[in-house]
């Protein structure tokens, strides 16, 4: 934030990147300042002087954390999302499009999440109004119980994901990310809108696979 701070906050994509916010990531991360032509101008000098010794502090820290990127697709994330504690998965919402399923506490799901090539399982902790929120358990071949019951309720929104950021930045409260969670049998990444964070806790809604 400190560096993003002190760029211009034009957002005018000369540098390559979509916004000031990534370009600030592109230099902690060693990029090259130059690529910002607006702080040539005489009225960003003394910002880029402090650009320069905030860098230079910075870089160190920065440089020694692991790139957090997608499997299936490249894309780099903010974060990694991992379980709650004690859980076995982090915490999804997720809503039927079939009106006519009936839930309770305990039940074992198969579906398939819109947007995603992936059939899930799942095991639901509440439901109340259409939404249930539930814990992965993957394929059932990975589950060792081939003859689990379930119920199979089609295609699905997933309209909230909720756990631990375990790598990367704890983000704050608004700000729309790129994610990927720590059980997704992919390795893709996600986006969307942060609506709570406490400590590494954080819960991110308006969930999407396509990552701008």
């Amino acid at each position: 934030m400190e560096v993003e701070q002190l760029l211009p906050g034009f957002n005018c994509g000369e540098c390559g990147k979509r916004s000031c916010r990534e370009f600030a990531r592109h230099l902690l991360m060693g990029g090259d300042i130059e690529g910002c032509p607006p702080l040539k101008q005489e009225r960003f000098s003394e910002n880029l002087s402090r650009l320069k010794e905030e860098l230079a502090r910075a870089r160190g820290a920065v440089s020694a954390e692991e790139m957090i990127r997608g499997v299936i697709d490249g894309l780099e994330a903010d974060l990694a999302l991992a379980p709650l504690a004690g859980e076995t998965s982090c915490r999804e919402d997720i809503h039927p499009f079939d009106p006519s399923i009936a839930l309770n506490g305990g039940d074992l799901l198969r579906y398939r999440p819109l947007g995603c090539p992936i059939t899930h399982f799942a095991r639901v902790l509440a439901y109340s109004n259409g939404v249930a929120t539930v814990h992965m358990t993957g394929p059932l071949h990975l589950m060792g119980y081939p003859d689990a019951i379930f119920k199979d309720v089609g295609l699905c929104i997933v309209l909230a994901f909720e756990g631990l950021v375990s790598r990367g930045r704890v983000p704050e409260v608004g700000e729309t990310v790129r994610f990927l969670p720590e059980h997704c049998m992919m390795q893709k990444v996600h986006s969307g809108v942060v609506v709570h964070s406490e400590g590494r806790m954080v819960r991110i809604e308006g969930v999407d696979l396509k990552v701008w």
